[in-house]
């Protein structure tokens, strides 16, 4: 069973003038960002959620509110039942996904389940002494239980943030579409570049990894083409935002 890659890279500092030299593009997108985590973890300086691999993220703003409930990093064989595979329920306005998370060396799976939401409607359960558990869909709770390794409590949460969101789609970088997310808040400003390498029929699992990382190699050359730097550091952004607003709390 194949999965879609997408493929990342952080750029830090200097975000106007990389936005510049990438054609100014207007945003498509304006959101507000905030990640859930145990409350009582929160006041022992942990962050366990995330340190079991579950992200529990929510955004108000361009499009409407989602609430998205990730495994990340995960393995296959851990997405049990109707987790083992990708699925929508329209009536729930539910969608589930499988994709690889690349960012330089670091490969890794990640599973989410997002609950798309009428416009506003998080912000009901992301303010001081909210418990942020309470938004969390009955699907969303079965997936975590399911699936998450270690189990984690989904109780009690306490919703950190906001992070500012602009996100741009689809931009020409020679023959690679790529998408752009601007990050800004606890202290932090920078960019995140992606691409999507999606798989063709008929192929194996082995021909769509060197596909992708010969994709990986010529993202990066072209944005180092254009002066831009990509960061050493690969550390995805939710736990870098999600460590500078539990400091910040």
């Amino acid at each position: 069973m194949l999965f879609p890659i997408e493929i990342k890279v952080n750029i830090n500092g200097q975000v106007t003038d990389v936005l510049s030299t990438l054609g100014e593009p207007d945003a498509v997108s304006h959101r507000r960002v905030w990640f859930a985590e145990d409350r009582d973890g929160l006041s022992d300086g942990e962050l366990r959620l995330l340190g079991s691999g579950v992200i529990i993220r929510f955004r108000s703003g361009s499009g409407g509110d989602e609430l998205t409930a990730k495994l990340r990093p995960c393995v296959h064989e851990q997405l049990l039942g109707r987790f083992n595979d990708r699925f929508e329920v329209e009536v729930e306005r539910l969608k589930y996904r499988i994709e690889g998370d690349w960012s330089g060396d670091r490969r890794v799976l990640a599973a989410s389940l997002v609950n798309e939401r009428p416009p506003g409607t998080v912000l009901d359960f992301v303010g001081v002494g909210d418990n942020a558990a309470a938004a969390l869909h009955a699907v969303a709770r079965q997936f975590v239980h399911t699936c998450a390794r270690p189990s984690v409590r989904l109780d009690d949460l306490e919703a950190l943030g906001p992070i500012a969101c602009t996100k741009w789609t689809d931009l020409d970088l020679d023959d690679l579409e790529v998408d752009i997310e601007r990050w800004q808040g606890g202290g932090l400003d920078f960019l995140e570049l992606s691409i999507q390498v999606k798989p063709k029929d008929g192929e194996s699992a082995g021909e769509l990894e060197d596909r992708a990382m010969r994709k990986q190699e010529k993202f990066s050359q072209l944005v180092r083409q254009r002066g831009i730097a990509i960061a050493d550091d690969i550390t995805n952004k939710t736990e870098r935002v999600l460590t500078a607003l539990a400091a910040n709390r």
